[in-house]
């Protein structure tokens, strides 16, 4: 969700990770269009609006003006780390300035002087705060990391003041009351429309004692989730599994010996062996690893990461206190619980109509569970062991069951997958079948970091769409997860063009060896780049509206689509070339790749469920239930109870996320609460979108342009569910999603419904 309530945001959509209110120091976690009639071109021509000056001192340092780089893209070799502090204090100074001088107007509140007014106000934020958040996510330090910690109190604060103010409320309620009688085009009306009811949401209708009690709350969650985040990426990278001796690593390749060698030396530890946690539950080197103890005690160190089993690495209290205050916020606001405050704007609307939706796969689900569960402990007894399932063996028997019936080598598929050509031969060769835009790499714009690529983007016209900035690699700066955001936003209004990028954590090749990708980075790299393309075709007036500032769960349909063309037999041959030989992949590989799409998925479809379950758990809590869970115990005892109560096998598919490291809906003081479910919903209007392509004839430039037109063109500018209509003629439907996993066969379901 990018739209701004009244001050800058920075959105952040990702496979792993969420929509990020910069000026509310919202942060991150873990990789997520309309039928607005003729009268939407027109809003283009406008002409640009000029805020008034700012009653405020005026700026200095890099992020004063915009940067002179083409696109106005960021101009890191300017910007050093003890700028970001003045240049964030004197941005709130004069954005405060610019709504002052709002608030100040003698003459009647007008659509003009209010409304576009606070949409063209803090400027200089926006631009420090999208390039700082960037920063702590993809490449941080110990230095933005203490910033952080200082300047998200101080921004939630600034926030606040400006949302709640009530001088301000009354100018902006003046014209939303007026609204019948002016004459607005359809992004007029919604960008109004958004400005009253996220300040109404923000809180200005409350009392002024209900006002400074959210104005505390706010502050407080901002400061507590920055300390989460910051905690999680501690424990996470700060505790990998050590061992003594390389026959404990035994099936790893020696490139992943030898990285754990050298991660092993760098901690401290010279002639053992280190194994990095990733940011999910299970690890992506488990199911390679032959020695049942070191896969037990990997697993372990990832559930445990954040959970008080190692000293200094206890997130719980942290958690339990961010979960109280958000119940308390939502009473405030007259709503039972954090989830039916949260989702006021959210597609589904409702927490009753997310978990209906959740529930109705549950018994499929839990029914694969023990299925594919038993399959696993025949496998394992096939092997000559001597015990039943659990988490750590799970996904090695799996791969080698895949392999098996499938005849499909995990190892031998990668062969076919070298980075460059997935992005430029892939990712960008699919994009300009379907959209017929292009790509130029450039070197002249400087990057936070050497392993990021640039890429000028063209539209199908030969102009110039946008730019696109590629980070691939993990590294300890790193977060976990995938995600992308913008430097510049989109915006006809300020003329200014998109400027994004994408970050993935994929493990770097050994210097001289060629980099290599799984299938799950190469879908992973497609999911992303739809994000790119939703903020890259983004055609509106406003920014705060533009491209990916839609709701959180809408945000990942249009990326969950784009994987679809990974698998084209069209792309693929285009790509996937084997990297010694050249040799394009067989027909017969790529027909069992589809045909184990759907196996497994009582763990991969049922680790989400879980979490987006878990989720909505911690979210349904009153402000007395959440009040009570004040030890560390109690989280543990609630998360528990919580999870037993789903109906599924967590004992052996537990959730990917758990509470103690879900970073998605606890680093952030909104960000995926509430609505980690997003990720399912988004699955059924992507599987719903796939049939509608396969239906259509695929990969065509009339179905990408009628993509385009009808959904990633048209930002936050209208109802969800009205723009999948203009789309597919039809209401989302449930079964292609259940139906694409295996869960169940075709048959009639309910239709999801506002």
């Amino acid at each position: 969700m990018k739209a701004r309530i009244l001050v800058p945001i920075l959105s952040t959509v990702c496979a792993a990770a969420l929509a990020v209110p910069a000026a509310a120091a919202a942060k991150r976690a873990e990789a997520e269009g309309n039928a607005m009639s003729a009268a939407a071109p027109a809003m283009s021509k406008k002409p640009a609006f000029k805020p008034a000056a700012a009653a405020a001192p005026t700026a200095s340092g890099p992020f004063a003006t915009v940067s002179t780089l083409p696109f106005q893209a960021p101009d890191f070799t300017k910007i050093k780390e003890d700028d970001y502090l003045p240049a964030f204090e004197q941005a709130m100074a004069i954005h405060r300035g610019e709504v002052d001088a709002i608030i100040a107007n003698k003459d009647a509140a007008t659509f003009e002087n209010t409304i576009v007014a606070l949409e063209t106000s803090g400027q200089m934020l926006g631009r420090v705060a999208r390039v700082f958040f960037a920063l702590t996510g993809a490449n941080t330090t110990d230095r933005l990391d203490a910033i952080d910690t200082e300047v998200s109190p101080k921004l939630a604060a600034h926030s606040d003041a400006i949302n709640l103010d009530p001088r301000l409320f009354a100018r902006v309620k003046a014209v939303y009351d007026n609204r019948a009688a002016m004459s607005m085009t359809p992004e007029d009306a919604r960008l109004l429309e958004r400005t009253y009811e996220q300040m109404v949401h923000a809180g200005a209708m409350l009392t002024d004692a209900q006002r400074e009690q959210v104005k505390a709350i706010n502050t407080q969650l901002s400061t507590l989730a920055t300390q989460f985040g910051q905690a999680v990426r501690a424990a996470t990278n700060g505790q990998p599994l050590i061992v003594d001796t390389k026959e404990e690593l035994a099936g790893l390749s020696d490139a992943d010996i030898k990285a754990a060698a050298d991660l092993a030396a760098e901690r401290g530890a010279p002639g053992k062996y280190a194994i990095a946690l990733q940011n999910t539950t299970q690890q992506p080197l488990l199911p390679a690893l032959e020695n049942r103890a070191t896969r037990e005690a990997l697993f372990n160190r990832s559930y445990h990461r954040a959970d008080g089993t190692s000293a200094g690495n206890d997130t719980r209290l942290l958690l339990a206190r961010i979960a109280e205050l958000r119940a308390k916020k939502a009473a405030l606001f007259g709503a039972p619980d954090w989830a039916s405050y949260a989702m006021y704007d959210r597609m589904a609307k409702e927490p009753k109509t997310a978990l209906d939706f959740m529930e109705q796969m549950v018994p499929a689900l839990a029914a694969t569970q023990r299925r594919e569960a038993a399959e696993l402990t025949a496998a394992i007894a096939k092997d000559g062991g001597n015990y039943e399932v659990k988490p750590w063996d799970w996904q090695r028997y799996a791969n080698r069951i895949k392999a098996e019936r499938y005849q499909l080598d995990e190892d031998a598929v990668a062969q076919y997958f070298q980075i460059d050509k997935v992005l430029e031969d892939g990712v960008f060769f699919a994009a300009n079948k379907l959209y017929g835009i292009s790509f130029k790499k450039r070197t002249d714009l400087p990057t936070y970091h050497p392993d990021v690529s640039v890429y000028t983007v063209y539209d199908k016209d030969g102009s110039e769409l946008g730019v696109f900035y590629f980070d691939p690699y993990q590294r300890p700066s790193k977060r976990g997860g995938a995600w992308m955001s913008n430097f510049v936003d989109q915006s006809h209004l300020a003329g200014t063009k998109p400027v994004i990028y994408n970050v993935l954590n994929i493990s770097k090749a050994a210097p001289g060896e060629v980099q290599l990708v799984t299938f799950d980075d190469v879908t992973t790299m497609f999911h992303e780049f739809g994000h790119a393309l939703h903020g890259l075709f983004a055609d509106q007036r406003y920014a705060s509206i533009s491209g990916t500032a839609t709701a959180r769960d809408f945000v990942e349909y249009p990326s969950q689509v784009n994987e679809m063309w990974a698998t084209d037999p069209a792309v693929l041959s285009n790509y996937a070339k084997h990297y010694k030989t050249g040799e394009t992949i067989p027909a017969a590989m790529i027909d069992k790749m589809k045909a184990a799409s759907k196996f497994n998925q009582g763990y991969e479809f049922g680790e989400t469920v879980e979490a987006a379950l878990l989720d909505m758990k911690w979210a349904a809590l009153t402000p007395e239930q959440a009040a009570a869970i004040d030890t560390p115990e109690k989280v543990d005892a609630f998360e528990d109870k919580a999870l037993k109560e789903l109906g599924l096998e967590v004992g052996l598919v537990p959730p990917r996320y758990r509470s103690t490291y879900f970073n998605h809906i606890f680093s952030d003081p909104e960000g995926y609460s509430a609505g980690y479910y997003s990720y399912l919903w988004t699955q059924m209007l992507d599987e719903d979108s796939r049939k509608w392509f396969r239906d259509n004839g695929g990969l065509t430039r009339a179905n990408g342009d009628h993509y385009r037109k009808t959904v990633l063109s048209r930002g936050g500018t209208m109802d969800y569910f009205e723009m999948f209509r203009n789309f597919a003629g039809r209401e989302p439907d449930v079964p292609p999603m259940l139906e694409a996993r295996g869960l169940v066969t075709p048959a009639a379901e309910p239709a999801a419904s506002k």
